[in-house]
C-alpha cells in the first residue's frame, strides 16, 4: 500500500489527541517580507521568501502558497491582468469556441513561464522548509477552468444548454490540470488542493457530471504517488458536500459558518476517513478582533468538532494579507494547546 504523508500525520496527530493546524495564510507572508501580490505571483524566489517566512514563523502542520486561480488559465493563453496588490485575474474577452478547443489542445502548459515559477517556488519549499511542515500545492478544478476559458456565465448556461460541449471542454481541463499536477508531484508536492469556488453554484447532479467526476481523475493520479489530495470550495457548499467527498479525495476543505456551512454536519456527510478541513471565518475575528478573541474562537470551533475524528483545524478560506500576524499566533496557539476530549 502506498502510504501518504498527510495521512500518516493524521494518524500520528489523532494518537496524541490532538488536531492538525493548517490556516490558509500565503497571503499575510507577504507583510513579513515586504513583498506584494504582483512580485510574489510573477517572482518564485520573492514568493518562496514569503512562504518561508509564514512556515518558520507559525510551523503549521500544512502550509500552502498564494491561492491563485489564474495560473493554468494565463497558461492557456487567456488575457490575465496582474495588479500590484491583488491577485491575477483572468478576464474575458470574446468567445471560448470548439475551434478554439481543438487549437489549444496542442499547448503544452508544462512550458509556460509562470506556471514553471510556481514549480519552481514548490522545488525550494521541498528543499528549505522545515521538515514537519508538509508541503501543499494549488490547481484550479475542472468546472472552474472551463469557467475561466467559456466565462463563469457561459458555462453556467452550457449546463443546461450544451452539456456535451461543456463535457468536452472539462475534459481538456482536467487533462491539462494533470500535466501541471504531474509537475507538482515531481517537484515535492505531498498536498493537492483542488480550488472549485465556480461550483458552488452547481446543484448536486451538475457538481457529480461537471466537476467531481473529473476530480477523479486527479484523485487517481496522485494516489498513486503518495499524494493526498483536497477538495475545496468557497461559499455555501451544504448541498454538494456529500458529492465532495465521494470523489476520491482525502479531505474537503470549506467556508465558515458565516456563508451557512455547517461543519459538524459537514463531517457526518462524507465517508469517515474524508478529513473535513475549517472552517473558522477569514475576514471575521481573525482579521478584526483581538487575540484573545481569537482564541477563543478557535476553541470554540474545536470543542464543537471534537466528536469527529476526521476534522482538521483551518481557516474557511485564505487570509488576507493584512490580517494581524498576533491574530495568526492566537490561531496557532488555541490549536496547538487543545487536547480532544472523546
Amino acid at each position: 500500500m502506498i502510504r501518504k504523508p498527510f495521512i500518516d500525520a493524521v494518524h500520528h496527530a489523532q494518537s496524541e489527541r490532538r488536531r492538525l493546524v493548517a490556516p490558509l495564510i500565503g497571503f499575510p507572508g507577504l507583510s513579513m517580507t515586504g513583498g506584494n501580490i504582483k512580485l510574489a505571483q510573477q517572482n518564485f524566489g520573492e514568493h518562496y521568501k514569503s512562504v518561508k517566512a509564514l512556515a518558520e514563523t507559525f510551523q503549521p502542520d500544512l502550509i500552502f502558497p498564494l491561492m491563485d486561480l489564474s495560473v493554468e488559465a494565463n497558461a492557456l493563453g487567456r488575457y490575465t491582468v496582474f495588479p500590484r496588490e491583488e491577485s491575477a485575474t483572468v478576464v474575458i474577452k470574446g468567445t471560448f469556441s470548439q475551434d478554439d478547443l481543438a487549437a489549444a489542445q496542442d499547448i503544452k502548459i508544462s512550458f509556460d513561464t509562470r506556471l514553471l515559477g510556481y514549480v519552481e517556488m514548490l522545488k525550494l519549499m521541498s528543499i528549505g522548509l522545515p521538515p514537519p511542515v508538509m508541503r501543499g500545492a494549488y490547481v484550479t478544478g475542472p468546472y472552474s477552468l472551463a469557467g475561466l476559458l467559456l466565462g463563469a456565465d457561459e458555462a453556467a448556461t452550457a449546463t443546461a444548454m450544451r452539456p456535451d460541449e461543456l463535457a468536452a471542454v472539462c475534459l481538456f481541463a482536467t487533462e491539462k490540470i494533470l500535466e501541471y499536477v504531474r509537475l507538482l508531484i515531481a517537484a515535492g508536492a505531498q498536498v493537492i488542493c483542488v480550488l472549485e469556488p465556480t461550483a458552488v453554484m452547481l446543484g448536486p447532479g451538475q457538481f457529480e457530471e461537471f466537476s467531481a467526476r473529473y476530480v477523479r481523475a486527479i484523485t487517481d493520479s496522485c494516489r498513486y504517488a503518495g499524494v493526498a489530495t483536497v477538495y475545496h470550495t468557497c461559499g455555501n457548499t451544504m448541498h454538494i458536500i456529500k458529492k465532495m467527498g465521494e470523489s476520491g479525495v482525502d479531505g474537503v476543505s470549506i467556508d465558515s459558518r458565516e456563508v451557512g456551512v455547517d461543519i459538524a454536519k459537514a463531517a457526518t456527510m462524507v465517508p469517515p476517513e474524508v478529513m473535513v478541513i475549517g472552517n473558522l471565518s477569514p475576514t471575521g475575528t481573525i482579521l478584526n478582533g483581538r487575540p484573545a478573541e481569537v482564541e477563543q474562537e478557535v476553541t470554540d470551533l474545536l470543542r464543537l468538532m471534537d466528536p469527529y475524528p476526521n476534522f482538521i483545524l483551518s481557516t474557511g478560506c485564505d487570509l488576507p494579507q493584512e490580517t494581524p500576524l498576533e491574530n495568526i499566533h492566537a490561531f496557532m496557539r488555541a490549536g496547538r494547546r487543545y487536547k480532544i476530549r472523546h
